[in-house]
């Protein structure tokens, strides 16, 4: 079976979901991945409006697309993160912000991931993309020095929060996919290991893969997925490009995205360092079947450009297929 190719909304929530679709039908996806901002799918809405879902899906099916998966990466972010600051408030609708008091972000965020798990079961999607946030991310320079109590604590401070999430997505038949990323609780090979840990391995938690983080990171992503293959419930294509010239740094100097003093910079899927032919052999080996969703991210090219290219590109990746025979099956072949 080819993997359906999705559009991940998340980039293009400045424009109306009406619009979205008819670009991502002209375009050929199969459907989208569906970001929880903008008027692309309000939770709030979902839950209170008896025809809000059914509404949607009709708005989909007109343009020929289905939806696999939604996002809440940015309310997840919110659940662990520490601090809770002006960041925070521009991504939040103001419902989660309130009056800004962090803890109480943090309770309300973890109410609407909840909720969102709820919202997906109503509208026939079984994996919610996200974030999980930290609260000892801003410790990862290790100065002034961390006591390894602290860590410990950010893990724990992480299971508290979210399995009581978790419970609710086990309740209504829904998976939370963590994006490994930067700034997360599992951002890496080693804290994504710790993190299932912390939630005792729980089915309900699993991984969203994007190499994109990988690159820069210098981690090998066809290893992750290898080690991992368990627990990938969905995937992003998502690119970066690394320019570590020996001015431009790994940390990327706070500059914005697009400088050419960055020594690594997301770009359009198909123009960076992601092995993608490796990655899609392994996504075969280990028998993901899920979506493949384009997530643009590329401050040098236009999206109008970048969206349909992608999909020409990832479209020929997921065309590869194991063979159904050996190729050296016909070197034993008897002859009469």
């Amino acid at each position: 079976m080819t993997r359906p190719v999705t559009l991940f909304t998340g980039q293009w929530a400045d424009l109306p979901f009406e619009e979205v679709c008819r670009l991502a039908a002209s375009w050929g996806y199969d459907g989208l991945e569906i970001a929880c901002w903008g008027d692309h799918f309000e939770v709030d809405r979902a839950l209170a409006e008896p025809s809000y879902v059914g509404d949607k899906r009709a708005q989909l099916a007109r343009h020929g697309l289905s939806v696999w998966a939604i996002s809440a990466h940015l309310v997840g972010q919110a659940v662990c993160d520490h601090p809770i600051d002006e960041r925070h408030r521009r991504i939040l609708p103001a419902r989660i912000w309130g009056d800004g008091d962090p803890e109480g972000v943090r309770r309300r965020a973890a109410q609407e991931v909840k909720d969102t798990a709820r919202a997906a079961s109503l509208l026939g999607v079984d994996t919610v993309i996200g974030f999980t946030g930290s609260s000892i991310w801003h410790t990862v320079a290790m100065f002034p020095p961390v006591p390894p109590e602290m860590i410990e604590r950010g893990y724990e401070d992480f299971a508290e929060r979210w399995n009581p999430i978790l419970d609710v997505f086990d309740e209504v038949g829904v998976r939370f996919a963590h994006e490994v990323h930067p700034s997360e609780i599992a951002y890496d090979y080693w804290t994504t290991a710790r993190a299932l840990e912390a939630v005792g391995h729980r089915p309900a938690f699993g991984l969203n893969f994007d190499p994109s983080h990988f690159v820069w990171q210098d981690l090998d992503p066809v290893g992750f997925l290898s080690d991992y293959r368990e627990r990938i419930y969905h995937v992003d294509c998502k690119e970066s490009v690394r320019t570590l010239n020996g001015r431009n740094g790994r940390l990327a100097s706070h500059l914005a995205w697009g400088d050419p003093r960055r020594g690594w910079d997301f770009v359009s899927v198909g123009h960076g360092d992601v092995p993608w032919e490796r990655v899609f052999r392994m996504l075969n080996s280990i028998g993901y079947q899920g979506p493949i969703s384009i997530e643009w991210e590329d401050a040098g090219m236009d999206r109008l450009a970048g969206g349909p290219e992608a999909l020409e590109f990832v479209r020929r990746l997921n065309s590869i297929q194991p063979s159904a025979a050996a190729f050296d099956s016909a070197f034993g072949s008897e002859r009469s």
